[in-house]
């Protein structure tokens, strides 16, 4: 059983919903990053998916975007991200690491190669969202071998067929995307989220985390009530930038914010 499996195992047992804080690696500077990934586990979160900085990455909204420049000015590389998560578990054995972002990094790296690396660093999973599942033979076989969870992204407008197809190649957890559009661009449509989920959960025995548009402990509970966990990404990149240039103000900004999301989650205790 993976890490991530696990992790999700043990919280559905309790009756709780998985919090999935994402923040962009490097940013706002490389030194800072194994710290604010221990800051968001001490505020409650289950799970990290890390950004993997890249200089086009067309998923993401400006917030986003912006935080992969932050980071790319200081040369943040997939080796460094990589490095930083065994840093991280040098101190938490325990708290499934996603990495997140787009091929080119990997594929210059090497398939193997990076493979290999992000086992031995302690990593869980790989979401990569320009790497659909028919797309992924080279790499797949890698993952199974090293127990690394390949995680894929199911949008609105997924079919049906290719819902089923995505589960078959994917473990771990699926990622809904809750809007049609960038990260950070709209509000999310809770009633529409909820009919979507439930019908993936007829399609798959997987958990599903919905992302895209949870900003505060309201959005969240609302969205946890209906998946299984909650993926929070923009507003936490957001409020890095607003506070890079103090780290102790930072780190409080990030609990303050994802905390209250975990109470809010965990108040909906059956």
């Amino acid at each position: 059983m993976s890490r991530i499996e696990g992790v999700l195992k043990s919280l559905k047992e309790q009756g709780r919903k998985a919090l999935i804080p994402y923040i962009t690696a490097g940013d706002p500077h490389p030194d800072q990053t194994v710290e604010l990934m221990h800051t968001l586990v001490a505020a409650g979160a289950d799970i990290i998916e890390l950004g993997v900085p890249f200089s086009d990455p067309m998923a993401d909204g400006p917030v986003i975007q912006l935080a992969c420049e932050r980071a790319l000015k200081h040369n943040t590389s997939l080796r460094q991200v990589i490095g930083m998560v065994a840093e991280f578990r040098k101190t938490d054995a325990d708290t499934p690491v996603v990495l997140m972002g787009y091929l080119n990094p990997i594929e210059a790296m090497g398939y193997r190669e990076f493979a290999d690396a992000a086992a031995e660093a302690g990593i869980d999973g790989v979401l990569t969202v320009d790497l659909p599942p028919e797309e992924a033979d080279q790499v797949a076989p890698l993952f199974a071998e090293r127990h690394l969870d390949p995680i894929f992204l199911l949008a609105p407008t997924t079919t049906d067929d290719r819902i089923r197809a995505i589960a078959e190649h994917s473990s771990g957890y699926v990622y809904y995307v809750s809007i049609k559009g960038v990260t950070g661009s709209a509000s999310i449509d809770v009633d529409d989220v909820a009919r979507k989920v439930a019908h993936i959960h007829e399609l798959t025995a997987l958990p599903v985390g919905v992302g895209f548009g949870i900003r505060d402990a309201k959005t969240a509970a609302a969205v946890g009530k209906v998946s299984d966990g909650v993926i929070v990404g923009s507003v936490l990149v957001n409020t890095i930038a607003e506070n890079q240039t103090d780290p102790a103000a930072l780190n409080q900004a990030l609990t303050d914010l994802l905390h209250p999301m975990r109470e809010a989650l965990d108040n909906q205790v059956n």
